[in-house]
């Protein structure tokens, strides 16, 4: 199997990289990233001494003759590559539409073209959210109602493959996964943040109340989802990642602060963000009975214990970037 996965130097697209060589050490990974200030090429630079099995490009994916050189090679198409972090969309919303729509148009064309399978990359947020006491879940027919720049413009993603599918022909699906954690992931996110915040001997920041429910799950559980839509996934379809992880922000933080060794109220309160969705929360039941998919991480402490020893043992990995991330996080107050 020849790939090409995008965003691959960013956090999810790293760790499935890692994944697919390790379980399927005959195919081979070319990857496409820009190296925006969220990828990190270091992250692989381990792969890059097997070029039989792996390959790096640095180019936008909104760049067409170099993606339809890319695609013309391969037999799938793995979109990782997006611009997510909500608070820089609030900043400045015109990359988002840039990279989530324009880059995910230029893909459709050149998988149409050369009739490559596609899978494509998207979140939950598209849906909104919902109240904290509201008993149900997100499910594949959902209707959309995104509350930021950033899921917008994955919203609208999402809608042109289904148009590609419906009016082209396109073979693609679609998976909205829950929030990730675990190793690689860029220290603007929520857990990273906190986990570092703690090894610099900074005390962990809340938005709000800290009441805010996010659905958890290991990076390692939603590649291993995508592999599982990528090989038995119906053209045409779209499936929910989840893992069962509903957690309240406020929660998680005095869990780190716990496991790192700190009084679990040990944390500072700061202005919440504009728009800022309460809950989250994903129903994965298609996933789990058409493709037979289950999570490896069922106990969240578990795989935020292993998360904070990454980040421990890979400070040389973080740090560089540490500065410059919560000089900007400063400026917004939080």
């Amino acid at each position: 199997m020849k790939l090409l996965v995008t965003g691959c130097c960013g956090f999810i697209g790293t760790n499935f990289v890692k994944l697919v060589l390790r379980q399927h050490p005959t195919w081979h990974v070319t990857n496409l990233d820009k190296l925006t200030y969220a990828g990190n090429r270091s992250s692989l630079l381990s792969e890059e001494t097997d070029p039989v099995h792996y390959r790096f490009v640095q180019g936008d994916i909104c760049d067409a003759k170099l993606v339809e050189e890319l695609v013309a090679g391969v037999e799938a198409v793995v979109h990782f590559a997006a611009e997510s972090h909500n608070d820089n969309s609030l900043k400045d919303p015109s990359p988002f539409l840039h990279t989530n729509l324009i880059g995910t148009y230029t893909l459709l064309e050149a998988v149409r073209k050369h009739n490559v399978r596609y899978h494509h990359i998207s979140t939950d947020e598209v849906y909104g959210d919902l109240e904290l006491d509201d008993p149900d879940k997100f499910h594949e027919t959902t209707p959309y109602n995104p509350s930021s720049p950033y899921s917008s413009t994955k919203a609208g993603s999402d809608m042109l493959v289904r148009a590609w599918v419906r009016s082209f022909g396109v073979k693609a699906t679609i998976s909205n996964c829950s929030n990730n954690y675990g190793p690689y992931q860029h220290i603007e996110k929520f857990i990273p943040r906190q986990i570092t915040n703690l090894i610099c001997g900074v005390r962990p920041k809340l938005y709000g109340k800290g009441e805010n429910v996010r659905d958890w799950i290991h990076v390692e559980d939603h590649n291993l989802a995508v592999l599982e839509i990528l090989a038995k996934g119906k053209i045409g379809e779209t499936y929910l990642i989840g893992a069962d992880g509903e957690k309240n922000n406020k929660e998680v933080v005095e869990l780190l602060l716990t496991l790192m060794g700190h009084d679990a109220k040990d944390y500072d309160h700061v202005s919440d963000r504009p728009g800022h969705d309460m809950r989250y929360a994903i129903d994965s039941t298609k996933l789990r009975t058409e493709l037979g998919w289950k999570p490896i991480y069922t106990n969240f402490r578990d795989g935020l214990q292993a998360t904070v020893d990454w980040y421990k043992a890979n400070e040389s990995w973080w740090r560089p970037a540490k500065e410059a991330t919560e000089k900007k996080y400063a400026q917004l107050g939080r």
